[in-house]
């Protein structure tokens, strides 16, 4: 007797295929409290009960962005506060990472290199500003500087942690197996270090948009924070609204992409 096979074969070849991932939908429900909140904005906009002069209707501010948008005005302030802390994060990523690296390596390196280092990250913002503008003047190497620092900080601290905090059993394995202390570096301590380096990385680039409005803030021809004070002249709420708004945005996608980056670099750790 024979059998057809009909309808078999696929059945055995997707028997043999990996389950596919479930396809991760949006949770919707973190949508509710901001729609409750534009919605409440709008309303009391509407209402009369928040003044335009202290702060404008969303639709307002939608209006005064797409304006902006069109003239060309909100493309300049956006390419100019990029650039900044492009040059601001290359600075203060290098002197994070190398820093973190010589005092987390050495203990002679943490006894020289770790006390200045938290003593200057201590130091407020606003407090340094003038001591930069009478070092580099009102241009653009004050405002690179303090994108720097906000940068180097967040990374220097997890670096140093990260390295600090390699898993002992490792690295004694490691030597069994008759590592040389270089190779222990690159196969063992540096890869451990690397998901808290990478937590640096996302706390910097957030502290690097904030080191920036302080920045642009003060003393700038250009730029959003430029952008915002200009409106803040003229009672513009609702252009500095779409400023701030720029300002979170850049933050969410520079922070996206590192999330990005953390989830290609380090697919070998364990969900």
């Amino acid at each position: 007797m024979s059998i057809s096979t009909t309808g078999v074969l696929p059945r055995a070849r997707s028997a043999g295929r990996p389950p596919r991932k479930a396809v991760r939908r949006p949770d919707l429900k973190r949508w509710i409290s901001p729609v409750v909140l534009l919605a409440a904005w709008q309303i009391a906009s509407a209402t009369g009960v928040l003044p335009p002069d202290k702060l404008s209707s969303p639709w307002t501010v939608v209006q005064a962005g797409v304006e902006a948008a069109r003239s060309g005005e909100l493309g300049d302030a956006f390419a100019v506060s990029l650039g900044r802390v492009g040059a601001g994060f290359a600075l203060g990523a290098v002197a994070g990472v190398l820093l973190g690296i010589v005092s987390g390596l050495s203990r002679w390196g943490e006894a020289l290199v770790d006390p200045p280092v938290q003593m200057l990250r201590t130091l407020p913002f606003l407090g340094l500003i003038p001591l930069f503008i009478l070092w580099f003047g009102i241009g653009e190497e004050t405002k690179i500087v303090l994108v720097a620092l906000g940068v180097a900080f967040p990374l220097y601290l997890n670096v140093h942690s990260g390295i600090r905090g390699a898993d002992p059993a490792l690295v004694e394995a490691s030597r069994a197996l008759g590592f040389s202390h270089a190779e222990r570096l690159w196969h063992v301590v540096l890869p451990g270090a690397l998901p808290q380096a990478l937590v640096g990385l996302r706390q910097s680039l957030g502290l690097a948009w904030l080191a920036l409005i302080v920045g642009e803030t003060v003393n700038a021809d250009a730029g959003v924070g430029y952008l915002i004070n200009n409106a803040r002249e003229f009672l513009r709420t609702d252009v500095v609204v779409v400023g701030l708004v720029l300002y979170a945005l850049l933050g969410l996608v520079t922070d996206a992409l590192v999330r990005l980056l953390e989830r290609k670099v380090l697919r070998w750790r364990a969900r």
